[in-house]
């Protein structure tokens, strides 16, 4: 995938977890057609930008402590 698709991806998964419409890293994989570890780096990018991002084991969505 190259930088500009990632970037138009990150802003995606970013509106998805704030409107809390993501659910598991499986489920956002599927959605954006590639790996569940893809997913996981890309929500670490996330974090690394400022982006408090949590994951619930129990309702297993990510969303943000802060929003």
């Amino acid at each position: 995938m190259d930088y500009l698709t990632y970037q138009k991806r990150l802003v995606l998964l970013l509106e998805y977890i704030e409107k809390e419409k993501n659910r598991s890293p499986q489920h956002a994989a599927d959605n954006f057609d590639c790996s569940e570890k893809t997913i996981r780096n890309m929500i670490n990018a996330l974090r690394e930008q400022g982006y408090d991002i949590d994951y619930c084991k129990k309702t297993k969505k990510y969303f943000l402590k802060n929003g």
